[in-house]
C-alpha cells in the first residue's frame, strides 16, 4: 500500500483527545473538522436543511474539497439526500449522483430544483392550501397502523387534506415545482407527530414529544423557508448541472461516460446494522407507497447495499456462497475468519442476528461498487469515502483497510485513511465496548 496525502490545505491534527493547549478558535476548527463526517452543520445551510438525512457529511467540507480539486466531473455513488450534488452546484462543477433507495432519491431530486422561480412555488402553495382547506372530511382510505399510532385524528385529517390536495393539483404545476411541494409536505410529517419521530430515526410510538406542529402552519412555514433559501442561493451562486440517477452503485450506468470522473465524494452505508429502509417507513406509509414493515424488502431493501441484519435475513443469504465470491478475493481469508467467528458467537445471543452473512454481503457489495467506479474514473482521479468501522457482537471489522484493499484490487492505485473522530467510547449502559472511529478513506485512481 502506498499512502497518499489528504489534499485539504487547512488540515488540523485530528486526534482530538491528544490535542495540545490551543486557542479557542483553533479548537472550534478542530471540532468542526472532526464533525465534517456528519450532517450536523448542514441543518444551518440553505436547501440542505429542507430535509435531514442521518447519513452523510458536511456540505461545507464537500464544497471546499471540490473547489480544491476543480474537477470537470464529480460523482457521488451514494448520493443520499443530495449533499455532494448541492455542494458541486455551489462550487460550479458538473456532478452526478447515484441513489438506489427510491424514496431518498426523490428527496435529492426535489432539492436540486431549488433554482425554480420563487413566484411559481408561492402560487402553487396557495392553490394547494386553498384546496386542502376546503376538504372538511378528506378521503383517507385504509389507514396504515403506523400512522394511526403517530398522529391525533385531527392532525391526520389535516395531513390527508394536504396530501389529497397535492395529488389533485400536482398535474397543474410544472414538474419541478410539484416535486418541491411534495418535499415540503414530506418534510413536516415528523414535526406534526406527537410521538418519538426524531428526524430520520426509527419511529418510537411509545415515546411522547412535548409539542407537535399544526400541519397547515408547518407546511406554510416550510414553504417560506424554502423560498427564502431559493432567493439566497439564486443571488449567491451560479448553478451548474447536477444529475441524480436512481441507480445501484454496484453497476455502471449508461448516463456517465467512461473515463470522465475526476473526483468521487461519498459516504456509503456503514456496516453497523442501521436499516435505511425502515428509516423512511413513516413517510412511505403516508404517501401510500407501502402498507407496512413487510413491504420494505420488496420496495426498498432489495435495491440497496446489504448493511443490516434484517436485509441479510430477508434474503436468506448463505455465508459460504458469499465468501466464495471472486469479488472479495483480496480480503477473503481475514473476512472469512471474522464471519465464521460471528456465526459461532451469534448462537450464544438471544437475537441471533445474521451479522455473519451481513458482513460478508457488505464487502461483496462494496467490492462491486469499486469495480463499477473504475471504468468511469479517470487515471489519477481521487476518491474520498467517509466511512466508519464496525464491531457486531464485539467482533472488530477493520472496514477502511478492507475497503482500501478492495479498491486496489479493482484497479485503483493506492489508499490511505484519515481519522476524524472516535466513536463508541461513551460506554455507560452499552453492551459492546469496542472503540470505533470514523474518517476519510482516500483512494488514488
Amino acid at each position: 500500500m502506498t499512502a497518499i496525502s489528504a489534499p485539504l490545505t487547512d488540515m488540523v491534527q485530528l486526534e482530538l483527545f491528544d490535542l495540545p493547549v490551543i486557542t479557542q478558535s483553533s479548537k472550534q476548527i478542530a471540532v468542526k473538522s472532526a464533525r465534517s463526517g456528519t450532517f450536523t452543520d448542514n441543518m444551518k445551510l440553505p436547501v440542505h436543511r429542507w430535509f435531514r438525512y442521518s447519513a452523510g457529511f458536511s456540505a461545507e467540507w464537500a464544497e471546499q474539497l471540490i473547489r480544491e480539486y476543480s474537477p470537470s466531473v464529480v460523482l457521488d455513488p451514494f448520493a443520499g439526500s443530495g449533499t455532494t450534488l448541492l455542494a458541486a452546484q455551489a462550487a460550479g462543477a458538473m456532478a452526478y449522483g447515484y441513489e438506489s433507495h427510491p424514496f431518498v432519491a426523490r428527496i435529492a431530486i426535489a432539492k436540486t430544483h431549488w433554482n425554480q422561480p420563487v413566484r411559481k412555488l408561492l402560487e402553487a402553495k396557495n392553490e394547494l392550501l386553498q384546496v386542502a382547506r376546503q376538504a372538511t372530511f378528506p378521503e383517507m382510505g385504509v389507514m396504515p397502523d403506523l400512522l394511526a399510532k403517530c398522529y391525533t385524528p385531527e392532525v391526520l385529517l389535516q395531513l390527508y387534506a394536504l396530501r389529497n390536495a397535492y395529488l389533485a393539483c400536482a398535474a397543474h404545476f410544472e414538474p419541478e415545482v410539484a416535486q418541491l411541494l411534495w418535499l415540503a409536505l414530506t418534510a413536516i410529517l415528523r414535526s406534526c407527530s406527537f410521538v418519538g419521530t426524531a428526524q430520520w430515526q426509527y419511529i418510537l410510538p411509545n415515546k411522547r414529544k412535548s409539542k407537535s406542529l399544526d400541519p397547515f402552519m408547518a407546511f406554510e412555514q416550510k414553504i417560506t423557508e424554502m423560498m427564502a433559501d431559493m432567493d439566497v442561493l439564486r443571488n449567491s451562486i451560479h448553478c451548474s448541472e447536477a444529475v441524480l440517477l436512481v441507480h445501484d452503485a454496484r453497476a455502471v450506468p449508461d448516463e456517465v461516460a467512461i473515463d470522465s470522473v475526476d473526483l468521487v465524494v461519498t459516504s456509503p452505508p456503514y456496516p453497523n446494522n442501521y436499516d435505511y429502509a425502515d428509516a423512511t417507513r413513516l413517510e412511505m406509509s403516508f404517501w401510500g407507497e407501502i402498507t407496512g414493515w413487510c413491504d420494505l424488502q420488496e420496495i426498498v431493501r432489495q435495491y440497496i447495499i446489504r448493511s443490516c441484519s434484517q436485509h441479510a435475513t430477508a434474503e436468506k443469504l448463505k455465508m459460504e456462497t458469499l465468501l466464495a465470491d471472486p469479488a472479495i478475493e483480496a480480503i477473503r481469508d481475514e473476512l472469512s475468519a471474522v464471519c465464521y467467528e460471528l456465526s459461532e458467537i451469534r448462537l450464544t445471543k438471544g437475537g441471533r442476528k445474521a451479522y455473519h452473512t451481513m458482513i460478508a454481503a457488505y464487502f461483496c457489495d462494496l467490492s462491486k461498487v469499486f469495480q463499477a467506479l473504475r471504468p468511469v474514473c479517470k487515471l489519477g482521479s481521487t476518491l474520498c469515502f467517509v466511512i466508519g468501522d464496525s464491531a457486531p457482537y464485539g467482533i472488530y471489522v477493520p472496514v477502511e483497510d478492507w475497503l482500501g484493499r478492495l479498491a486496489v484490487d479493482a484497479g485503483f492505485k493506492s489508499f490511505s485513511f484519515e481519522k476524524l473522530r472516535d466513536r463508541n467510547i461513551k460506554w455507560k449502559n452499552r453492551k459492546h465496548r469496542v472503540p470505533l472511529h470514523e474518517g476519510r478513506l482516500w483512494i488514488k485512481g
